[in-house]
C-alpha cells in the first residue's frame, strides 16, 4: 500500500512539473518594454554575430537564461534561412501558432477560443506520453500582434493565471530582415511562480528529474567535459530549444505540399531535437510520431 501511494505520489508530481514547467516554456515577461523594436533588436544582433557564428548548438543559435526567486526567464536568437516576409506571413495568426505549439511533447491539444477566435487560444498542457484532455489543465492565452511592418513583426500570448498557482506566462517572439535575404528571430519567455510550486519542481528536478540538464555550460570537469546548469533553470532551457525547434520546423515545412506538411514538421522536429539527446530525448521516434498524430487529430476535430 505505501509503495502504490508514493508511486502514485510522484505520478501527481510528475505530471504537476510537465503542465508547469512546459507552460511557462511558452512565454515571456508580463510587460513588453517599449525598448522593443527593430533598431534594439539589430543592435543585439551585432552584439551576438560571432556567437551565432560559433557556438556549441552546431547552429546560428544563441540561448540566454536567467532565474530568480520567483521568476525564470529565457530568450533565444537565432538566424533562419527564410526571407522575412515569409517568416512573418507564416507567424502571423493564432491558428498558425497551434500548429507549432503542438510538436511540443507537453502540448496536448491547442485551438483558436471558440469566444473570440484570432484573438485567444485553448492550450491543453500535459505528460509527454498520450492523455486525456479530461485531466490535462486547460489555459486561455491571449493573442495579438504588437508589430507588423515591412522591417519588424512583434507577436504576444499571455495568461495571467496558470496551474497550480503559477502566473504571469508571457510569450514574446520578434523578427527583423537582414540584408543576406535571411532573418533574425528573437523569442522570449518567462513566468512566475510560488513556494510551493518551488517545492514541488525541485522535489522532482532532484529525484526523477535529477539526470536531467540545460545547454548553459557553468564549469567544466577535470577531464575538461562540460558540466551544465540542471534544476529548474535547466529544465527552461531545455523547453526555450523545444519551442524553437517547433517554429523551425514549421517554417521548414511550408514549401511542402500542404497535405504532407504535418509528417514533415513531426519528423523534422523529432530529428532535431535528437541533435541535443542529453537534454532532449525522452521518446522514441514511432512513439512520438503515434502520439501527435492521434493528438494533431484530436485537435483539428475540437475533441
Amino acid at each position: 500500500m505505501r509503495e502504490r501511494f508514493r508511486t502514485e505520489l510522484w505520478r501527481a508530481i510528475h505530471l504537476f512539473l510537465a503542465c508547469l514547467i512546459s507552460a511557462g516554456a511558452g512565454i515571456a515577461h508580463a510587460d513588453i518594454p517599449d525598448t522593443n523594436s527593430a533598431a534594439t533588436l539589430r543592435t543585439k544582433y551585432l552584439a551576438l554575430r560571432d556567437t551565432l557564428s560559433h557556438n556549441q548548438f552546431q547552429l546560428p543559435l544563441n540561448l540566454d537564461s536567467s532565474q530568480t526567486s520567483t521568476d525564470l526567464k529565457g530568450d533565444i536568437y537565432a538566424l533562419v534561412d527564410y526571407p522575412f516576409a515569409t517568416v512573418s506571413t507564416a507567424l502571423k495568426g493564432a491558428s498558425h501558432w497551434c500548429d507549432i505549439l503542438i510538436l511540443h511533447l507537453n502540448v496536448k491539444y491547442c485551438r483558436e477560443s471558440a469566444d473570440k477566435p484570432g484573438s485567444n487560444l485553448t492550450v491543453y498542457i500535459g505528460r509527454k506520453t498520450e492523455q486525456s484532455l479530461n485531466i490535462a489543465p486547460k489555459m486561455e492565452f491571449e493573442y495579438r500582434v504588437n508589430s507588423n511592418s515591412s522591417d519588424y513583426l512583434q507577436i504576444f500570448l499571455g495568461a495571467d493565471k496558470g496551474p497550480f498557482g503559477t502566473k504571469n506566462y508571457r510569450f514574446m517572439l520578434e523578427a527583423i530582415p537582414l540584408k543576406d535575404g535571411g532573418t533574425l528571430i528573437h523569442l522570449s519567455y518567462s513566468y512566475a511562480y510560488g513556494f510551493t510550486a518551488k517545492l514541488a519542481m525541485n522535489a522532482y528536478l532532484n529525484t526523477l528529474g535529477s539526470d536531467k540538464v540545460g545547454f548553459t555550460v557553468i564549469d567544466r570537469l577535470p577531464d575538461g567535459k562540460p558540466l551544465y546548469v540542471n534544476g529548474i533553470r535547466g529544465a527552461l532551457e531545455r523547453n526555450t530549444m523545444r519551442y524553437y525547434l517547433a517554429i523551425s520546423a514549421y517554417l521548414g515545412a511550408l514549401s511542402t505540399p500542404p497535405q504532407q506538411q504535418l509528417e514533415k514538421r513531426l519528423r523534422d522536429w523529432f530529428a532535431s531535437t535528437e541533435r541535443y539527446p542529453l537534454q532532449l530525448h525522452d521518446l522514441e521516434q514511432s512513439e512520438y510520431l503515434d502520439m501527435k498524430r492521434k493528438e494533431y487529430k484530436r485537435q483539428q476535430v475540437g475533441d
